[in-house]
């Protein structure tokens, strides 16, 4: 045999080992990867889920406000009779997480009901370390949290999604403490029905950050208990750095979707 043509072949045998070995690899990490992730609507029901509404035990889904189909997690005011009355409500997972990646997407539907408050228009979120649903007072209307707040447009004003909003804690932004309940995003405004994409990267006590359709809207760090909002956790603990909690999502009188809720925890 050619000795060239010996070592071409040679070559191309190491070649094609070398090409499948970095293919297998390639799948094995992406298995790994994919695996990581927990979708929290699993189940496709809320077996895993807490309900806490304003002036409902923890527990109670009242008037089915939280329905589960096909994946999507909603929000409904079906059986409200178009009196929303203050009824906040959050939808909790079971158990409180610290160091982690969250992702879903959401779109708003319909209309507003008719007595949800104006600011209420097209307006929900994901609230990060929740104190826990079963310790929240009954007519308590928001958990001490952090509120990655989700907004809609109305066809012609500015209104940034992606933003902060704080009951009960104080973060910092640039390295100075900010005490203003809400601090306005970066991001664009969504004024129709489409769906959204968010990812919200959370590092304990340290730094968290927004991220909409891929892109970084929002950074803060240091989140402490603290501020007027007067419940007995924020009160005790004022000062004290928030490491942990719960994920829950919001009913603020727009009917809205959520979808994809998948979470990736890091380690501490």
């Amino acid at each position: 045999m050619n000795f060239k043509l010996y070592k071409r072949l040679i070559f191309i045998c190491c070649f094609g080992i070398f090409v499948v070995n970095c293919k297998n690899e390639t799948q094995k990490e992406e298995t790994e990867t994919a695996a990581e992730w927990v979708n929290l609507l699993e189940k496709n029901n809320l077996d895993d889920w807490i309900v806490k509404i304003k002036g409902y035990p923890a527990g109670d889904n009242y008037k089915n406000t939280f329905r589960v189909n096909n994946g999507i997690l909603s929000v409904n005011y079906s059986e409200y009779n178009d009196t929303f009355n203050n009824t906040f409500g959050h939808i909790y997972y079971k158990k409180p997480f610290s160091n982690y990646k969250l992702r879903l997407d959401y779109r708003f539907l319909d209309d507003q009901i008719a007595d949800g408050e104006d600011w209420g228009y097209k307006n929900s979120g994901v609230m990060l370390h929740c104190e826990n649903p079963k310790n929240i007072g009954l007519d308590q209307g928001f958990p001490v949290s952090i509120e990655a707040q989700f907004l809609g447009g109305n066809g012609v004003d500015e209104r940034p999604t992606g933003n902060v909003c704080t009951p009960g804690i104080h973060i910092n932004i640039n390295n100075k403490l900010v005490t203003e309940h809400c601090i306005p995003s970066t991001a664009k405004t969504f004024h129709n029905d489409q769906w959204v994409h968010v990812e919200i990267e959370v590092y304990n006590d340290s730094i968290i950050k927004h991220f909409i359709n891929g892109e970084k809207v929002m950074e803060y760090t240091k989140p402490i208990y603290g501020g007027d909002y007067g419940t007995p956790l924020s009160e005790a603990r004022a000062g004290e750095p928030v490491k942990s909690g719960y994920i829950s999502l919001q009913s603020e009188s727009h009917p809205i979707e959520f979808k994809n809720i998948e979470i990736l925890e890091f380690q501490d």
